[in-house]
């Protein structure tokens, strides 16, 4: 099997991936602000890695997994200016910050669990890590690349682009800064706009403060990750990742946080996922196509033409390479939707081929499609359609129209079955789950194989009748030469 090949964002080429300390890797992803519901925006980005999480357990590498929760910090604008994000929706809320932060983070929660993604290794929050993050900013100062304007901490971009170089992640350069970056009202304190805050000194209506040296205060945005990442993963680490929209300014300031203090990067491989675009337009609340995932699993924004179970939104967002922009609409969602059931219909397909003498298809040829395809920078479009051609093969299969040994069917059904489930996270929504789910599905089959034996007896009507209501109830059946196939609409 050849080498996992990840496209890293520093050097904008694909690169085989090589572990600082294998067996084990260390991978660190930006979780949510949690001020409002999760949605579309934070399920790309979630899904992605937790493939990438999966494929790497699936190679044999023991994964340290850390995603964040931002719970201070983040202001309103990139420009250290504004209200805390989360202290603003609770003033607005008549709650303390925390309550939000909880009320949020359990709905993320949620909502990543009803998508089937795998929690992290560890889930550290920035509001518990201000003590490594003052000790951070120590080192900045001491190292000559920030300095102090009336109790506030702001790291000095000119100082550091003279020693070092600021902008290799994005490819800005310090220029183009100085010629479109307007300072704001209230940056007075800033040498340049673009320097950014390490550490803010809170007014005096601020909630959430900290005692440091310099101020009652709290921790710059980008100053959390570049804290908790390197805590819990050392210096330096094998993978960072997160969505293209925090390429820049996160992720440069976070490369320039970890070289001022250490003379060094601590990341090997930048990994970026691409946006999602609804209709061909951005997605933003003032557009009106800011869509939650909980509107999407209920049905009930004005864009939807139905309700979209999660693993119909997963698989989606599987179909496309994850450094290619991503379009919602309902049409591909009920594409989809489909596409997701064909999958299902066809692993449960699979226990009723019957094994033969000899095999007249090769699995071995679906293995080495699906393992060329992840390697290729997690290309899960073309290991979907790799599956998709052996949907055509096991239906054949079952109808007897092709044959396959005992062995090689074994195999067939743990690769298929490994891939859809334990690698790209996949579950059976008609099958899996609650006893009720399961009784639907043991009824159903019970019912099939009463008609199964009327039809054997010639007794059409009840045979027919049995079909007809199942109908009814939204059970679709298809006749085999052998037996029958059902999915549930």
């Amino acid at each position: 099997m050849d080498k996992l090949l990840i496209y890293n964002t520093l050097t904008r080429k694909k690169e085989v991936f090589e572990p600082l300390n294998p067996p084990h890797v260390g991978l660190y992803v930006c979780g949510p602000t949690v001020y409002g519901d999760p949605h579309l925006g934070h399920a790309r980005p979630a899904i992605t890695f937790d493939l990438l999480f999966r494929y790497l357990k699936h190679l044999g590498y023991k994964v340290r997994y850390v995603r964040n929760i931002t719970d201070v910090g983040h202001l309103e604008n990139d420009a250290d200016e504004g209200e805390d994000k989360i202290a603003k929706k609770a003033r607005l809320e008549e709650l303390e910050p925390m309550e939000v932060v909880q009320h949020y983070t359990d709905r993320y929660h949620s909502a990543m669990k009803m998508l089937n993604v795998l929690p992290p290794s560890i889930e550290p929050r920035a509001s518990g890590h201000v003590i490594e993050q003052i000790e951070l900013v120590k080192k900045i100062l001491a190292n000559g690349y920030a300095y102090e304007r009336n109790g506030s901490i702001y790291f000095d971009v000119v100082k550091y682009n003279k020693d070092h170089k600021y902008g290799i992640l994005s490819g800005r350069n310090i220029e183009d800064l100085m010629a479109n970056t307007r300072r704001l009202d209230g940056q007075d304190e800033k040498q340049n706009p673009f320097d950014f805050a390490l550490w803010k000194k809170a007014t005096p209506q601020h909630i959430m403060r900290w005692p440091s040296p310099w101020s009652d205060g709290f921790p710059g945005w980008h100053l959390e990750c570049s804290a908790m990442s390197t805590k819990y993963l050392g210096e330096p680490f094998d993978i960072h990742g997160g969505g293209m929209d925090l390429l820049f300014p996160h992720h440069e300031c976070e490369i320039a946080q970890s070289v001022a203090a250490n003379g060094k990067q601590s990341v090997r491989y930048w990994m970026h996922n691409n946006m999602i675009t609804i209709n061909g337009q951005k997605m933003g609340k003032s557009l009106g196509n800011f869509i939650t995932l909980e509107e999407l699993f209920n049905g009930t924004h004005k864009l939807l033409e139905q309700a979209y179970s999660p693993m119909t939104i997963r698989f989606f967002i599987l179909q496309a390479q994850y450094r290619s922009t991503l379009d919602f609409s309902n049409e591909a969602l009920q594409a989809a939707d489909k596409g997701l059931s064909r999958l299902m219909a066809a692993n449960r397909n699979l226990d009723r081929v019957k094994p033969a003498a000899n095999s007249t298809v090769k699995v071995d040829e679906l293995k080495t499609r699906v393992y060329n395809a992840l390697n290729d920078d997690l290309n899960s479009p073309v290991a979907i359609a790799a599956l998709f051609d052996w949907v055509r093969i096991i239906n054949q299969l079952a109808e007897g129209k092709e044959s396959i040994t005992e062995n090689d069917l074994n195999e067939l059904k743990t690769f298929f079955r490994t891939i859809i489930f334990d690698v790209l996270g996949l579950v059976d929504e008609q099958t899996a789950g609650s006893k009720h789910a399961e009784l639907t599905g043991n009824l159903i089959e019970m019912l099939l194989n009463i008609r199964l034996e009327a039809k054997q007896r010639k007794d059409f009507a009840t045979s027919d009748k049995i079909r007809d209501e199942l109908a009814k109830l939204g059970v679709v059946v298809r006749d085999r030469k052998d037996g029958f196939d059902w999915e549930i609409e």
